[in-house]
Parts: C-alpha cells; structure tokens; sequence
C-alpha cells in the first residue's frame, strides 16, 4: 500500500458505525471495497479511506487481509475523525485505540450517534507511541480492552495517564480488571452476587484430569464437573463447551489445538419453565442500563442463537423487561450491581448475566467493547430505539459532565 498523497493532521474516515449497520443491513460493500483499491492502488487514497477499507475487509469475512490493511496505514497515520451529526460540535471527544480486530477495541461510533460530539480516534501503537503534542479534545476515554494484542498500547497510555491535560476516562490500570481470571478475584464477596472462579489450565493439566492423574481441586478448589471450558483469548463462544465428566474433556481436547484455556464451574440457571434468560447490561458512570435480553432452551446463549426476531413472546418479555428495568431487575440487584461498579471502577462498561436459582446476580464476563447498538428493525423490535437512545444519552451525559469538570479544574 502507497502513503496517501496528503495526509491531514486528522484523516476523516466512513467509520465502524456506519459501515457495520450498511453491512447488517445487507447492503453489498464490495463495490465500496472495489472503489477503495482502486484509490490505494493509484496512490490517490487518504488514510482514512485505507482504515475504512481494513473494516469492510473485516466485515466481509477476511479478518487477517483486513489486520494486515489496518496495520500499514496505522505505520504512517495514527489519527482519524468521525464527523458529529451536527455542523458545529458540542463536544471533542479523544478515543484511544489499539491496532487489534473490530472487535477489540469499544465501538463507541454506536454511543455517540446522532450526538453534537466530534470523534477523534488516537491509534496507540508499539514502536510509534504517543504524539508529542495530543490533539485539542475536551475528554479522552481509554477503548482498547484487556486482550494481550492491547497489553502494549495500556502500558503507553498508562505511563501518560499522570499528565493528561483532559479528563480521562476507563483508565488502563483499571482494564486489565476485566481479564476472565482476574474479574472473579475481584468481585469475589459481594453480597448477592455469584461469579464462578474462571482459572487458567494448560493442557498438560486437563489432560492429567482426563487421564484421571488429578482431581479438579488440583487446578482450582471450587472446580467440578460439569465445567465450562474454553481456549484463552477466545472470544463470541468460540471453542466454548460444557464437559460433563473426563470422557467429555478427553474428546473435547482431541478437537481442540490450543495450549491453554480457561476453566470454570458450570452453573445451571434454567428458569422454572426450562428456559434460559441472559442479559446485557451497560454500566455507565456508576448506573445499570438493560442492553438487551435472551431467551432460550439452551445455557450457551447470545442474542443471535436466541431467535428473538422469530419469537412475539420473548419479544414480548424482552420489552417489559426493559420497561420495568429500574424497578424490577435492576431493584432486587441495586446493591450487588453498585459494589460491582465500584469495584471494577470503570466509567463504562458491559456486563452480561442472568439470575442463577438462589436468585442472586449470576455474572458471567464483563467489557469494554460488547456492540451496544440501535441497528435492529424498529418494526420487529419497537421498544427497542427508546431504551438505546435512553443509554446514548446516558453514555455523552457522562462525557459533557467530565468535560465540564476538566475545564472547571483548569481554570
């Protein structure tokens, strides 16, 4: 890939935003793909184009053609803008991301659509760091997450934090926090809340435990089957499993090419009707918002294997849930959902859960990064955009309020 012809102190792009709802509502990107080449290609391309292009590579299925795309252009160009919906912004807003998939840094594009807040997106990368001079914004938020990719980029803006010049939220110490084997730790005690412990196993030691050279108190004392298993640094279910005994992890093993994995106790936290109830939270600046909720007949649950789109009844369940939020979900958990904010100390983040059958809080993993959207049909889902634009305007209340105190302590 040729450098742009000009690059700007800022390269304005498309955006994750705009180009995931084209995506998810079936528009065909390749056209846009084809014009982008064609721009790079001739050396005419901005860097903000080639960002938009690693995107819609990404989108289109080739998640190592669209890294490698991203990766050059973050060599030569680091900056980037996502104009605001309005002609003047209210609000300049500094992202600061790591060179890792799409999926790996916050998508905040979705939280501030429609607002008056520019966005500007500060790639941090290893061997080019942090510019000298940061560009004028009112409030920076840390949104790259506690994946190892991201380690590099934390540790440099962690070594700046002490000196920002604005206020800055999601600080990186406070990220790490959200790593699977350390969250437990950190919110194990909290009255009505039941997280299992989630401990790193080799593959050497599950397959001891299916040989049946070890017990499952050798790797963790509260571990048991049947247990939950994945590799580490997985994401989205992927290599996700219950295994019921040994024979279970004996062949669940011969699947997989991993060395290391993450292991837990199952709980089983099927309703009385025998179904399966999950949800998404968004915590933001200390406050519960519902994301989402999804039912099913089976434990393993994201929206998508719900079929909630398919169902008026759970749809229907899914809306009173939201409407009776504050004074139901969020009421018989107030406590447990308070101690757990403080403790992870975050100014945003996503937590999914469910109520296990002593109905405590049963937390299940905590984010920075979960997709909290306004992309489904208003048709299907109707009480869906009220609920969404209740949550974004939430997300740029909490920005504005720390702008507002950055300039109040600078002056």
């Amino acid at each position: 890939m040729q450098q742009p012809v000009s690059v700007p102190k800022f390269a304005d792009r498309i955006g994750f935003a705009q180009l995931t709802r084209r995506a998810f509502e079936g528009v065909d990107l390749q056209p846009l793909r084809d014009q982008l080449v064609v721009r790079i290609t001739e050396g005419t391309a901005q860097a903000g184009e080639g960002l938009d292009l690693s995107l819609i590579v990404q989108l289109l299925g080739d998640k190592a053609a669209g890294l490698a795309i991203q990766s050059e252009v973050l060599t030569f160009h680091q900056l980037f803008r996502t104009p605001s919906a309005a002609p003047k912004p209210g609000l300049r807003v500094l992202a600061l991301a790591a060179d890792i998939d799409m999926g790996g840094n916050t998508p905040i594009d979705f939280l501030l659509e429609g607002s008056d807040i520019e966005l500007l997106t500060l790639y941090v990368v290893k061997g080019v760091g942090l510019p000298e001079n940061l560009p004028e914004h009112d409030v920076a938020i840390v949104i790259a997450s506690d994946s190892e990719e991201c380690r590099d980029a934390l540790a440099l803006i962690e070594k700046a934090a002490p000196e920002w010049p604005r206020p800055l939220l999601n600080r990186p110490d406070l990220i790490g926090n959200l790593d699977r084997d350390k969250l437990y730790r950190l919110l194990t005690g909290v009255p009505g809340l039941d997280i299992p412990a989630t401990v790193h196993a080799t593959r050497e030691q599950l397959s001891d435990l299916a040989q049946g050279r070890i017990a499952c108190e050798a790797i963790a004392d509260e571990l048991h089957f049947p247990m939950i298993a994945r590799p580490r640094g997985s994401h989205a279910g992927v290599g996700l499993a219950k295994l019921i005994d040994a024979a279970a992890l004996a062949a669940y093993l011969a699947e997989r090419k991993e060395q290391d994995f993450f292991v837990a106790r199952f709980v089983d936290y099927v309703s009385p009707d025998g179904l399966y109830r999950k949800y998404r939270l968004a915590m933001v600046d200390g406050k519960p918002y519902a994301c989402h909720m999804a039912i099913a007949d089976r434990w393993d649950i994201w929206y998508l294997n719900a079929y909630m789109a398919f169902s008026e009844e759970k749809r229907a369940e899914e809306a009173v849930f939201m409407l009776d939020f504050d004074h139901a979900f969020a009421a018989r958990h107030k406590s447990a959902l308070e101690e757990m904010s403080r403790r992870v100390g975050l100014d945003y983040f996503i937590v999914d859960c469910a109520e296990n059958q002593n109905g405590e809080l049963l937390v299940f993993e905590a984010d920075n990064t979960a997709v909290v959207h306004n992309m489904d049909s208003p048709v299907v889902f109707p009480y869906k955009p009220p609920q969404m634009r209740k949550i974004f305007a939430a997300f740029t209340a909490m920005l504005s309020r720390h702008a507002r105190a950055g300039k109040g302590s600078a002056t």
